[in-house]
């Protein structure tokens, strides 16, 4: 069973001590197949992050759901924006060398056709790396004066192709 190269990209609104956060993550995974017959979903960027489910889909959500629960413990921690901010940058700054080499050489595998993506990735979203970057963005939506639901940002899950 190959290991498979995936992007992703979440969005939470955090409440802190006095300031609205506007926390926009696009990150990259490595989607592994353990012994345990789990999908394990590791973070490659950022490092400090992984969880597990019986389908890539449930290791995503409960992904998703340790990262909002690891901001908000931040927030809880942060007594000012600009302190969150710092810590979530901190944490996003941790990269998974190990992982990081693992995606790379999964993607390669994909693209030199040595490995190909199959079900139950063969039915979600296919994009290339170098169009989607990873990166994270924190806005004090506090200070935003006007809303619109353009600023609604869907989380994403795309194999890399």
């Amino acid at each position: 069973m190959p290991n498979y190269p995936v992007m992703f990209k979440i969005r939470e609104v955090i409440n802190g001590e006095g300031y609205l956060a506007g926390v926009t993550l696009t990150g990259r995974g490595l989607f592994v197949k353990e012994d345990d017959d789990n999908w394990w979903l590791y973070g490659v960027r950022p490092g400090a992050i992984a969880d597990f489910g019986t389908t890539p889909q449930e290791a995503f959500g409960k992904l998703q759901e340790r990262y909002r629960n690891l901001l908000f413990d931040i927030a809880e921690e942060a007594s000012t924006f600009e302190k969150f901010k710092s810590e979530v940058e901190k944490f996003y700054e941790q990269p998974n060398a190990e992982e990081e080499e693992r995606w790379s050489e999964a993607l390669h595998a994909i693209r030199s056709g040595q490995a190909e993506i199959k079900a139950p990735f063969d039915s979600i979203e296919k994009a290339r790396p170098d169009n989607w970057p990873t990166g994270i963005s924190i806005v004090p939506l506090h200070q935003v004066k006007r809303f619109t639901a353009a600023d609604n940002v869907p989380s994403t899950l795309a194999a890399a192709a």
